[in-house]
């Protein structure tokens, strides 16, 4: 499994990469034998301070820091993360990741199988989380790792997504601020027709959402979770005025 995860990050010989929660350095030896460097973030002071004695000679720097907080501009460009993701920070580091200015070409995250999951939706089961990162990157989906396989085991499976930062930004003629302001608006009622969510989340009437929304191309009765990206920036340019 951790042969898996290293193939995922498509570790060649020069890359820095970039763990994130090193812990007993179990992944760490498998990410020095194929790349060059390796920049541990480790939150827990006692793993930080005993990681390095465990690879004497290797290029591995370990710093002791919440990765929240860690600044990514440090990190030579192209640089590449693998990481076993602590399921309730999940989002946030995808998100520090996916809108720094200096992203990584490959985040290989082990995460709980569910968010996994959502991180890699297709239109019909969308969400925020789905739409933010696909927005910066190609979402697929690795191996599952059954829980048994931790120790000690917790409650649920994880599985191995990897997101690859897009090299060109998606979006074309409307901002990422308006691109978000619709979205939310779109996802603020999930369980109501677009018709309804982005009324209330827009402060605007019904007809008038139901205008943008025949203007776009999507049904009025649809709901946010069945839109694609390219109908989210179709449907913030018509709102915006910029189509």
């Amino acid at each position: 499994m951790l042969a898996h995860i290293a193939d995922c990050a498509e570790l060649v010989t020069d890359d820095t990469v970039l763990e994130i929660g090193p812990g007993l350095g179990t992944l760490t030896s498998e990410l020095l034998r194929r790349s060059k460097t390796v920049v541990a973030v480790e939150f827990d002071e006692e793993l930080a301070r005993k990681l390095p004695a465990q690879f004497p000679g290797k290029d591995l720097t370990v710093v002791q820091s919440d990765i929240l907080s860690y600044d990514l501009s440090e990190l030579p460009e192209g640089y590449k993360v693998v990481a076993n993701v602590p399921y309730y920070i999940t989002s946030k580091i995808v998100q520090l990741l996916m809108t720094a200015d200096n992203k990584p070409d490959i985040a290989v995250l082990l995460v709980q199988k569910e968010v996994a999951e959502r991180l890699a939706a297709k239109p019909g089961n969308m969400s925020i989380l789905a739409v933010s990162a696909q927005l910066f990157a190609d979402v697929t989906l690795g191996d599952v790792v059954e829980a048994k396989m931790f120790t000690p085991p917790p409650k649920v499976d994880s599985q191995v997504v990897i997101l690859k930062s897009r090299r060109t930004p998606f979006l074309t003629d409307v901002s990422e601020k308006d691109f978000f302001r619709v979205v939310k608006a779109g996802f603020s009622a999930k369980r109501k027709m677009l018709r309804s969510s982005l009324s209330g989340g827009l402060s605007i009437t019904k007809d008038q959402a139901e205008v943008y929304l025949n203007a776009a191309g999507i049904k009025p009765n649809d709901r946010a979770e069945s839109l694609s990206l390219d109908q989210w920036q179709t449907l913030t340019g018509i709102v915006c005025g910029t189509r």
